[in-house]
């Protein structure tokens, strides 16, 4: 009965369950057993290891979610791999900007050089803009269409698209940092469109349905 790895209380319990008796001096050993043995079920309640269990596998969950999220080099990785299968014709007319530029530009210290590098697009030679955002943990994409056009055209107006496939990040929640970083662009490259102007290039928000294609090896 010392030998046993469980307490009195469970060695009591496998012995009534199996209806075995005991003799009167295993009896006195296992009253003896009772008073130098502890229960280690009531020192580590259930209750508590349940909670540990639940609490660990919290932590796990999480942990994954950390890890499957798309960070900034993921992203630069994915596009790199779609831009190189664009047609050398796609490529004269589209060009995109690094997906931290946009965040960047809100940041007084960055604010001129991030204008540079945009400089260096020749943005307004192209017929679209390709601009990734991520604010609050959540991705959506900007596409600045016919900027070079005057905004008085009537066939190639400029407009700006919102991609958001999950509805997050609404207009309202990034249209105003979205026109003053248009407007800083237009004034860097010393355009003559104001404020007024700017706020007149329509913001488009349409539905997007979202596509999962395989990752095969093949593909990557």
């Amino acid at each position: 009965m010392v030998k046993h790895r469980s307490c009195w209380i469970h060695m009591l319990a496998h012995m009534y369950a199996r209806g075995k008796k005991i003799t009167k001096q295993e009896a006195e050993e296992l009253r003896s057993f009772k008073l130098t043995s502890q229960c280690y079920l009531g020192t580590f309640p259930c209750s508590a290891r349940s909670k540990r269990k639940i609490k660990c596998k919290k932590a796990i969950v999480k942990e994954i979610r950390e890890k499957i999220k798309l960070d900034s080099g993921a992203f630069d990785c994915y596009f790199e791999h779609m831009w190189r299968n664009f047609s050398e014709d796609k490529r004269t007319f589209i060009t995109f900007f690094d997906c931290l530029w946009f965040n960047l530009h809100t940041k007084a210290s960055f604010k001129g050089r991030v204008l540079t590098w945009i400089k260096k697009k020749q943005i307004f030679s192209k017929k679209y803009v390709l601009v990734p955002i991520v604010r609050w943990s959540h991705w959506s994409l900007l596409i600045l269409c016919h900027l070079g056009e005057s905004l008085q055209s009537k066939l190639r107006t400029p407009c700006m698209l919102l991609l958001d496939s999950l509805e997050k990040a609404g207009p309202c929640c990034l249209e105003p940092d979205i026109r003053k970083f248009v407007l800083d662009i237009y004034k860097s490259e010393g355009r003559a469109e104001n404020t007024e102007l700017i706020s007149k290039i329509p913001l488009l928000v349409p539905k997007v349905t979202i596509i999962r294609p395989s990752l095969s090896a093949s593909r990557i």
